[in-house]
């Protein structure tokens, strides 16, 4: 099932209404009223009134009447409701799409991965590596790339993807001992990506399975968080190598249509540097990896 359909003043609105009801008034410095409050997070009146507009225009902006707001409307809301710089600059592009004068987009995406960057990743072993699309699709791999998302290798490399293994692979939330914070800053990623280009079919199709599929992703994505948090270690509770906790880097290629390239590290000499060896040993390369999905056995060497 395909999610619903916005336009890029939809998007603008959703954001804005997302932002505005997680937003308390003691936290921007607003008295609240007497009596009962049934809105969570701050009334569009009261939003409008530190931003320094009308409730009027701030209502048509929230419903997606209104595509134009001016970048001084836009600096004025993102300050009313503290966003950081990237919630600011994330504003600041949905405003741009929705008044048509945004810049061209990127370019679709493909899955075709150059020869020079694979051979990039085999370079880079025994540190586990792979190159994902701007949808999170797991382009390429070493082998231990693949094998330290225990499992994923039992799918098919066409459905092998970090966010559908995050919220649908049953192995997730066993290798992830902080899989909580883990699952809220894949979907503020793909938030982020989503809000800036709302009809590209590769994000729009992982979305809507995610969100049929899974209740989890589904309550996360109406939050509408694009932003998540910046932690460079993760561990990994590994069924074949133990526990271990490495550093993480992800990187943009350059000349590539949104795809990012991701690796993992570990001190030397120390117990996970050790297990990250034992996962490169171990892990099957392509040649095994064909072979165990076929059922042939290399032959044995005479």
């Amino acid at each position: 099932m395909a999610p619903e359909q916005h336009t890029s003043g939809d998007e603008l609105g959703r954001f804005l209404r997302a932002r505005r009801t997680q937003t308390s008034p003691e936290s921007v410095g607003f008295t609240p009223g007497a009596g009962v409050r049934r809105t969570p997070g701050l009334r569009r009146e009261e939003l409008a009134a530190l931003a320094g507009v009308s409730i009027d225009y701030y209502i048509r902006l929230e419903r997606g009447k209104e595509t134009r707001p001016s970048p001084g409307v836009v600096d004025s809301l993102a300050r009313a409701l503290r966003l950081d710089d990237e919630e600011h600059h994330h504003l600041r592009e949905l405003a741009a799409r929705a008044a048509n004068y945004a810049p061209e987009p990127p370019p679709p995406p493909g899955r075709t991965v150059r020869p020079h960057l694979k051979l990039l990743l085999e370079t880079m072993r025994p540190n586990p590596a792979y190159i994902v699309s701007r949808s999170m699709d797991v382009l390429a791999w070493n082998p231990g790339g693949l094998a330290l998302y225990a499992g994923m290798d039992d799918w098919p490399a066409k459905r092998r993807n970090l966010a559908r293994y995050l919220f649908l692979h049953p192995m997730a939330r066993e290798l992830f001992p902080d899989w909580e914070p883990l699952v809220r800053s894949c979907v503020a990623r793909l938030r982020a990506q989503a809000g800036i280009s709302p009809d590209a079919p590769d994000l729009a199709g992982l979305v809507g399975e995610l969100v049929l599929k899974s209740p989890d992703f589904a309550k996360l994505w109406e939050r509408y968080e694009v932003i998540g948090r910046k932690n460079t270690r993760k561990t990994f509770h590994h069924p074949e190598v133990g526990v271990l906790t490495l550093r993480g880097q992800n990187m943009h290629l350059e000349g590539t249509p949104g795809q990012r390239l991701g690796v993992y590290s570990a001190e030397p000499g120390t117990p996970d540097h050790d297990a990250m060896l034992l996962l490169d040993m171990t892990a099957p390369g392509p040649a095994r990896q064909a072979e165990a999905k076929t059922g042939r056995q290399r032959p044995a060497p005479s």
